[in-house]
Formats: C-alpha cells, sequence, structure tokens
C-alpha cells in the first residue's frame, strides 16, 4: 500500500491517510479481508506518530470500511455498496460546488453551466 502524506495540504495527517485508504479500498486496490498494515508498522513507513495513524485507523472503522480484530489486526470489510454510493456522490458534490464557484468567477450562468454537463454527458455516452 502506498500513502503519500503532505506536509504543505490543509488537510490533517490522519484525514489523508484515511482518505488514501478508503480510496483504494473502493477501486479495489485493497481486497476485502486484506489485512492492513499495523498501526505501529504504518506510522514507521510514514515516520508519523502512532496515534496519528490510530486515528485514521478509527475513523475508517466507524464508516464502516474495516475492522478490528484484537490481537491479530486490521481488515478490510465487505463492500457496503449504498455506503460507496454516498462516498461518490459526496464526491461529486464537492466537484460541482467547486464547477459553480470557478463559473461564477467568469461570470457563467446558469444556463451555459448546464449546457456545458449537458455536452459533457453526451460525450461520455
Amino acid at each position: 500500500m502506498n500513502i503519500v502524506i503532505s506536509n504543505r495540504s490543509d488537510q490533517p495527517i490522519y484525514e489523508q491517510i484515511k482518505e488514501q485508504i478508503r480510496s483504494a479500498i473502493i477501486r479495489d486496490e485493497i481486497a476485502e479481508n486484506e489485512m492492513l498494515p499495523s498501526i505501529r508498522s504504518l506510522a514507521h513507513d510514514l515516520k508519523i506518530s502512532v496515534i496519528t495513524t490510530k486515528r485514521a485507523y478509527d475513523e475508517l472503522e466507524l464508516e464502516g470500511f474495516i475492522a478490528t480484530v484484537h490481537g491479530k489486526g486490521c481488515f478490510v470489510l465487505p463492500k457496503n455498496k449504498e455506503q460507496i454510493r454516498e462516498y461518490k456522490l459526496k464526491e461529486i458534490e464537492q466537484h460541482l460546488t467547486n464547477a459553480i464557484t470557478n463559473a461564477k468567477m467568469i461570470r457563467m450562468t446558469s444556463d451555459e453551466l448546464t449546457q456545458l454537463l449537458h455536452i459533457l454527458l453526451k460525450e461520455e455516452d
């Protein structure tokens, strides 16, 4: 598993770890029931605090992406399709919000933005 930490990011390190692991799980880069690196091992590899790594794992567990088996480690849970859909919807909303912000900066109208979206959707078909 390749996790890249950016010290220049506004996003806290534990969130960077969480997001990258979650994305890898969703993209099937980490298989169901696969064991994740131990908290200590990942912290050592990334040269960060064990507390930071534990927080990322704890949040992934709360979100239902992984489960901790005491004395054995953390494992990827089978995918919950509805949960993944919600995650993807949130991601789409963020991208659309950014597009709207950029459109407003250049005084693009709602109709122009909608028309652009329709054109892009047709290109995908």
